[in-house]
């Protein structure tokens, strides 16, 4: 790549159309290390340590640093900037050009775009720039200012607190979702963060960790992130093959109708029994099946020691050979029928994970009972908040997403760690980690017509608010934000 030496290459200047020097892009840093730091937090939650970054509109490189690449290249138009980056971050790579003109021979796994969108007189033709660089798996993340703060910052400027720039554009999200369409991307989700960016104890610890996460209250934080993707273009059925993931535990009388009922999907669709120890004679009927249909794939795995759906499930997904992974319940309340359904939202791209809700159709009489559905209601509207993305039905037991996401799933499970007994959670809380697609499929819920549920109201409910708790610490204070905070302010001393 090569760095243009044309002053025309540059944008607008940051400070009021002159250079700042070295000294002046620190001091700016150190001032508001609080708003830095939480930056910092915001970006370290949604990239994976160790991987390819751009961070386009780098600055003096912290924020890169601090996501920790395998592989960093940063950006700028400022060439100040880039000397002192490479001078602090000598294992990351800096080229000194302006957006609009960047052209690189690479992918990246993650695209940054850090408060510097609006900087860019055609921000349009910079995120078209940026799209031959990504792949499939690909994550654009922006963040920047609520357009709502504008006055504010402008007084922030005037007065000395904040650095001053003399050419900005304020948009809404709605405003940079739309340009990143026109470009090529599909936007995944997006949040807001901070409504005091400066630390003011104990004013700025009630305003951002509690504030700031309310209906109403949040549309005024200070920090939009939009986080996209670019725009999937879809599979044949023959580029995928399936495995359904079959938990079961004493439901003997549901194993013929699980193998005939499940259709056949994409290239190949294998079913696996998981079986929990079962005592009515599950394991048997599994395997006088198999015997019976040799012209289906169906495997047998014993769960052993495990306990738990959840366990069940993962030790299927391990064994699966299939492209995508599908979990169906072996009660069959929720029909095999819908899996296509499901299939096709993630062979087209409109997903990535596929969940099922049975709260949209009626359902059959004595399907629920109605502690459970008004339980289910609830924690579907409470995790929609907590996760930040849609969820009408998160106990749904038809869940699909593709064995190389999954991977990443199960290759980041310790962020949130080993405690869902049910399976479901650990799939959704992953699947917002790694910024997947989301996507619900309706299912008509039935009633169950062999065996019990081995649900418990009480028990499982309390777990299940155990599990919200440890969502909100994760997820809405995006880990342990103070001591964060604190060692990032020390790094930057330092």
């Amino acid at each position: 790549m090569t760095e243009p030496n044309s002053q025309n290459s540059r944008l607008p200047d940051i400070e009021a159309g002159r250079q700042p020097d070295e000294k002046a892009l620190l001091r700016w840093r150190r001032r508001n290390a609080y708003y830095y730091g939480w930056l910092d937090k915001i970006y370290k939650f949604v990239v994976r340590p160790n991987s390819r970054v751009l961070h386009v509109g780098c600055e003096c490189g912290d924020l890169l640093a601090a996501v920790e690449p395998s592989y960093g290249v940063g950006i700028d138009a400022d060439p100040t900037a880039i000397a002192l980056a490479r001078e602090r971050f000598g294992h990351l790579t800096f080229y000194a050009v302006d957006p609009h003109e960047l052209e690189l021979d690479e992918k990246f796994d993650y695209v940054l775009i850090c408060n510097t969108l609006g900087k860019w007189h055609d921000i349009q033709q910079v995120l078209e720039r940026i799209r031959p660089l990504t792949d499939e798996s690909t994550r654009v993340v922006i963040t920047y200012y609520n357009y709502l703060w504008e006055a504010i910052l402008r007084l922030g400027s005037l007065i000395g607190i904040r650095r001053p720039y003399s050419y900005l554009n304020w948009l809404p999200p709605e405003d940079i979702a739309n340009l990143l369409k026109l470009a090529g991307f599909d936007v995944i989700r997006s949040a807001s963060f901070l409504l005091v960016p400066k630390r003011i104890p104990p004013l700025t610890a009630f305003c951002n960790y509690f504030l700031s996460l309310l209906p109403g209250l949040r549309y005024f934080n200070l920090v939009n992130l939009v986080i996209a993707r670019p725009a999937p273009t879809g599979l044949r059925d023959e580029d995928l093959s399936v495995s359904v993931i079959v938990p079961c535990r004493n439901e003997r009388g549901n194993i013929e109708d699980a193998v005939t009922r499940i259709p056949h999907m994409g290239r190949e669709t294998e079913i696996i029994f998981v079986d929990g120890n079962s005592t009515d004679g599950t394991p048997e009927e599994i395997e006088s099946q198999m015997k019976k249909h040799p012209q289906r794939k169906i495997r047998l795995i014993h769960q052993g020691d495990g306990v738990g759906k959840g366990d069940a499930v993962r030790k299927g997904f391990a064994a699966a050979e299939g492209d995508v992974l599908v979990v169906q319940d072996a009660d069959l309340t929720a029909p095999p029928e819908d899996l296509p359904k499901f299939f096709r939202a993630l062979r087209d791209g409109k997903g990535e994970f596929v969940n099922g809700s049975r709260l949209v159709y009626p359902m059959e009489r004595q399907a629920m009972r109605f502690l459970n559905l008004l339980g289910n209601k609830l924690f579907g509207a409470l995790f929609s908040w907590l996760l930040g993305q849609r969820f009408k039905d998160t106990l749904c037991g038809t869940k699909m997403i593709r064995k190389t996401d999954y991977e990443l799933i199960e290759a980041n499970r310790s962020y949130f760690g080993d405690f869902d007994p049910f399976g479901d959670f650990d799939l959704i809380f992953g699947a917002v980690k790694q910024n997947l697609k989301v996507v619900e499929v309706p299912v008509t819920y039935h009633a169950r017509t062999y065996g019990k549920t081995n649900i418990s109201r009480f028990r499982h409910g309390w777990l299940l608010i155990r599990m919200s708790w440890i969502a909100f610490k994760k997820i809405k204070w995006l880990g342990k934000m103070r001591r964060s905070y604190r060692d990032a302010k020390n790094k930057r001393l330092a």
